[in-house]
């Protein structure tokens, strides 16, 4: 599973206009709905994984165009800083990003989906899961 918070004045509406014209990206996408990715707390990400999440990726409005001025920024600032905590204790950064888009920008919510799963798939499920034996269900 692939949790995407996902800013409601862009990356969502962007989903949303995917889904209703019937573009599709892989099922396994669970989009959580904010109000701005800046928003978006460490721990909210944290929590998605500790829940069986094998990725997660942040999904915000364009760089400059932010509805809140700059949340999507602020959002970064605290993915990449959750990136590095990830891979130094040996989870995986690779299994968080941060994207940004309009949203006008439905194939690039699509492509994104599809790429990011694709690269969850080649790390494999959840290390914390394996690791601990909880089966995630």
């Amino acid at each position: 599973m692939i949790v995407a918070f996902c800013c409601e004045h862009c990356a969502y509406a962007a989903a949303d206009l995917a889904g209703t014209s019937r573009m599709q990206y892989p099922p396994n996408v669970r989009i959580v709905r904010v109000p701005c990715t800046g928003k978006v707390d460490m721990l909210y990400i944290l929590r998605a994984f500790m829940l069986g999440a094998d990725g997660v990726f942040v999904a915000g409005c364009l760089k400059g165009g932010c509805h809140f001025v700059d949340g999507n920024l602020k959002a970064n600032a605290r993915v990449q800083f959750l990136k590095k905590i990830l891979e130094l204790l040996g989870f995986g950064g690779d299994r968080l990003d941060m994207f940004f888009m309009s949203s006008a920008m439905t194939w690039e919510f699509v492509r994104i989906a599809r790429e990011f799963t694709e690269r969850i798939k080649k790390l494999g499920p959840n290390p914390f899961f394996k690791r601990n034996g909880v089966d995630g269900k």
